[in-house]
């Protein structure tokens, strides 16, 4: 699909909800770039800019990143693409961090994965990983041929303590407490379109079928 305007949206939901999945679809689909605040933090950190060695002095003493310099760290990088349409993922997290993003730009859409923490809990705890190469399994889907070994080294597989289950349940928690007010926000700005369902496979041609919905009306808006 050709966009007419430049379009701009933000993909929610918690960690194991299938959000790369569905935002590698999105930007293949309609040709959004895909900005994850991870991957934008991480780089910050690695070249050592002012706002990298600040995060990472927060991180370092165990303190939350505030607001402010996240906000800042993510603007920067949209300036970079000021003229691109892009789904941006991680980000907000907070609602002072939503309305800082309304301020600098109007969003189009939020898409909200909203996937039973049950199937999330079963997805993660079942996943190992050959730590060397990056390999993941999942007992349910992908399992190795050797039960705990790596298909091509036969080295063995580790659970990642992101996936153990008292860590699942934990960061779903927060995920939760901390999401649901940013959710609202975006919810009663009439923006938020929810997806419910336990496969990817299952929810990506309800989602798709929204955005070409959704895209072509406010294409047709510019007209």
């Amino acid at each position: 699909m050709v966009l007419q305007r430049v379009i701009r949206a933000v993909i929610m939901g918690p960690p194991g909800s299938g959000k790369g999945t569905v935002s590698a679809r999105i930007t293949k689909t309609f040709g959004l770039k895909h900005l994850s605040s991870g991957d934008i933090l991480r780089a910050n950190i690695k070249a050592k800019t002012e706002l990298g060695l600040l995060m990472k002095s927060c991180l370092d003493q165990g303190q939350l990143v505030p607001d402010a310099v996240i906000s800042r760290l993510i603007l920067n990088d949209l300036r970079r693409i000021n003229d691109s349409s892009w789904l941006l993922d991680g980000y907000p997290r907070t609602v002072a961090q939503a309305e800082a993003l309304d301020n600098a730009y109007t969003v189009d859409t939020v898409i909200n994965l909203n996937v039973p923490f049950q199937t999330i809990k079963e997805r993660l705890t079942s996943r190992w990983t050959h730590i060397p190469s990056g390999r993941v399994y999942n007992t349910d889907f992908n399992p190795p041929q050797v039960p705990g070994f790596d298909d091509l080294t036969g080295e063995p597989l580790v659970q990642r303590d992101d996936d153990k289950p008292e860590t699942v349940s934990r960061r779903l928690k927060s995920y939760e407490t901390q999401t649901e007010p940013v959710l609202e926000y975006y919810r009663s700005k009439g923006v938020l379109e929810t997806f419910s369902g336990t496969e990817t496979n299952k929810i990506w041609p309800h989602v798709e079928a929204f955005l070409h919905r959704k895209f072509s009306s406010l294409s047709q808006g510019v007209a």
